[in-house]
Formats: C-alpha cells, structure tokens, sequence
C-alpha cells in the first residue's frame, strides 16, 4: 500500500515529533532543538547509531555527534565516565531507549512502526540510498551538539 503525499508529511510530522518526545524523556540536559532540515546530500559521520525503522513507514533513524557527546550524556544518565566498549554499548542503548520511545509515541497517534536492533557506527561513514532526509541539530546545553537524522525510504 502507498501513502498518500498527506498521510506521509502525517507521519513524519509524527515521527518527529514522537523522537523529540522520547529524547525529553530519556536524556536528562537542557537542550535546544534546530528546525528540521531537508538533507539533499549523502550524510557523513564519524560516530553515531543507525536504528531502522519499520511498519507504516520504512527508514532508518540516526543519532550522530562525537564521542564526547555520547559519553557526556552517559557520565550525566549514569554518574560515571563512559569510555571504551562501555560508551559503545551505551551509545546503542541510547539510540536504543530513544527510538523505543518514539516507537511507543507514535502508537498513540495510529502508526504502527517497529524498530530494529542498534547499530554503531564509527570512522569515516557516508550514509546514502534513501529517498529523503531530515536533519535536526540538538544543542545540549553545556555539552555540545548532537545531530537526529531521519532517513525515510
């Protein structure tokens, strides 16, 4: 079944919305967020998590910053530095905790999606292959910038 032009912006707008819902309840710092932008280009990134999206609509959502931000947001979840295999594993698991969230968000409004296992993703990666991106820019106060990409097939 395709989606009408409508239900699809419905959904994104959605989605959007449920990620930033989750985000407020899971990562405990202050933060402004970008208005979503458009992506016309590939996507590069040095560290991040790549989490798929299925159901209703098919995409993939990223999470991307530097470790730096991964591990400022775990010492403030958690009390203790990250580094190493455990900032690896709790940058999954946000990823992870985050688009749960919005999975559990976006039920409430009718749209069925699942989400699949996070991947972590470090070095020189380019991301491409999809038919649209947004990009919103988390400004985490006192920490740095973390980026939320949704990748929309």
């Amino acid at each position: 079944m395709s989606l009408t032009v409508k239900e699809r912006n419905r959904y994104i707008t959605e989605i959007l919305n449920g990620t930033y819902s989750s985000l407020k309840a899971v990562v405990p710092i202050n933060y402004e967020l970008s208005k979503p932008k458009l992506v016309e280009q590939s996507i590069h990134i040095q560290f991040g998590v790549l989490i798929g999206i299925t159901g209703d609509i098919k995409g993939k959502l990223v999470l991307d910053g530097q470790t730096s931000i991964f591990g400022s947001v775990g010492e403030t979840m958690f009390g203790m530095p990250l580094e190493g295999e455990m900032l690896t594993s709790f940058s999954g698991e946000l990823g992870n905790m985050i688009a749960g969230g919005l999975s559990t968000n976006v039920a409430e409004s009718g749209i069925n999606i699942d989400i699949t296992s996070p991947t972590i993703v470090q070095g020189n990666t380019k991301l491409s292959g999809y038919k649209k991106a947004l990009h919103v820019s988390v400004n985490l106060e006192n920490v740095g910038e973390m980026g939320i990409c949704l990748l929309l097939d």
